[in-house]
């Protein structure tokens, strides 16, 4: 029963809600995030470098890997011809990672920096030597 009332507990907190709202946000910024890096920022490196991100792969069988140094054989045709490592995709995963957590952090950090300013901002209460001047007047006053 011990269990069933810690889980109780848990759920009725603002710990569940907390972490399903945290799960909600983290999805929908990876989303924007995976939109931003795949139609703005990978189109640019790849303008620059003259590559498309989505279509780099290296043949692992020997039609694949001529069809990677013709250089005009997308990835979703490589991919009919046999297997192929897709390194361009795992790039672009990776950049996608570096900025959610960067976007994760800066919030974080807001959120730390709210709570400490809070955290000032609360009246301190009185010093030892108040405290002990108000009990001497308190008990004077009996």
């Amino acid at each position: 029963m011990g269990f069933i009332k810690e889980f109780k507990e848990f759920a009725s907190g603002g710990n569940l809600v907390d972490l399903a709202v945290a799960v909600v946000m983290g999805t929908a910024i990876g989303k924007v995030i995976a939109a931003f890096i795949d139609g703005m920022v990978l189109p640019l490196v790849g303008m620059i470098s003259g590559k498309d991100f989505s279509n780099m792969y290296i043949g692992l069988n020997e039609a694949t890997q001529a069809a990677a140094a013709s250089g005009t054989v997308s990835l979703v045709e490589a991919q009919k011809l046999g297997p192929v490592f897709a390194y361009g995709n795992f790039i672009s995963a990776v950049v996608n990672f570096l900025l959610i957590a960067f976007v994760v952090f800066i919030v974080l950090k807001g959120i730390n920096k709210m709570k400490k300013a809070k955290e000032e901002s609360a009246p301190a209460g009185p010093s030892s030597t108040d405290a002990l001047l108000m009990e001497i007047r308190d008990a004077l006053k009996k």
